[in-house]
């Protein structure tokens, strides 16, 4: 396992400061993809449903409203105590996605919104996910569609490759984006034993209120764009900043800003 870059992620989603605002800026674009993640799971009433990542705890309760029996896991002792304070009706427990602490075929359905991006072995949560699935269950998770159409993602890399410097020291991980392409999706479900496969896209729209909101956003609520940013040399600050809101110019409406952010969403199944 990549031990650097799993703390780094680790260190980062217990910070109580990053998972708040993180939930304050963003849950309401990332909560946007999860009716059709749990409907690509086939998630329904009496289903087994392990929520594998699952931060606030969003996707999980709205599994339950489903009729499903649902667990929720994080490797955040912060995030997993967040999840139980606001949906205390649900269990949540802390647990890595790449050695899930459950039985064989305990589940008929695994969901992931998000998560896969902050492992640093995607592919053992995968076969994880095969392996507490039932036969014929189905996983299902998001991740983000590549920068040049996740516009916040693509103004904030293009703005510190102009302004600034990408390799700042951080831990190397996967590419963040790799899921973004859709041939890999399907080569990771089937290299895990997964088969119907399916990948689409899921429009979503970011609208943050402010220029300030934007900034505070990739600034204190993620852990790789915010400690990229935390390591730029003090001159560059104002002109990283200010590179984002110009690329981000075109995306103003009002007050705020609707700024496109698709996810892509893969879905496969355990054979019988």
């Amino acid at each position: 396992m990549n031990e650097g870059f799993r703390d780094f992620e680790h260190a980062g989603w217990t910070d109580p400061e990053v998972c708040a605002a993180y939930d304050h800026h963003l849950a309401s674009l990332t909560t946007q993809s999860i009716g059709a993640l749990l409907d690509a799971a086939r998630v329904g009433a009496g289903s087994a449903v392990l929520d594998v990542a699952t931060g606030g705890g969003y996707a999980a309760a709205a599994a339950l409203d489903r009729g499903a029996r649902v667990t929720g896991c994080d490797f955040s002792a912060e995030q997993v105590q967040a999840a139980r304070r606001r949906y205390p009706e649900l269990r949540f427990l802390e647990a890595d996605a790449g050695q899930l602490p459950f039985a064989d075929a305990a589940f008929d359905a695994v969901v992931c919104n998000y998560g896969v991006l902050h492992f640093p072995e995607p592919e053992r949560f995968f076969h994880e996910a095969w392996r507490v699935l039932k036969p014929g269950g189905r996983l299902a998770f998001t991740a983000w569609d590549a920068p040049e159409r996740t516009k916040l993602f693509g103004a904030v890399l293009g703005a510190i490759a102009r302004c600034g410097a990408m390799d700042v020291g951080l831990p190397v991980g996967p590419n963040m984006f790799q899921f973004a392409d859709r041939s890999a999706c399907v080569q990771a479900m089937a290299s895990a034993g997964f088969e119907d496969c399916t990948v689409s896209s899921v429009a979503q729209t970011w609208r943050p209120a402010s220029g300030g909101q934007l900034l505070a956003a990739v600034r204190t609520g993620t852990v790789r764009m915010r400690g990229t940013l935390a390591r730029q040399r003090d001159a560059n600050a104002d002109a990283i900043d200010e590179a984002i809101l110009a690329a981000l110019a075109p995306c103003r409406s009002g007050q705020g800003y609707e700024v496109p952010m698709p996810a892509v969403l893969t879905a496969a199944t355990r054979p019988p």
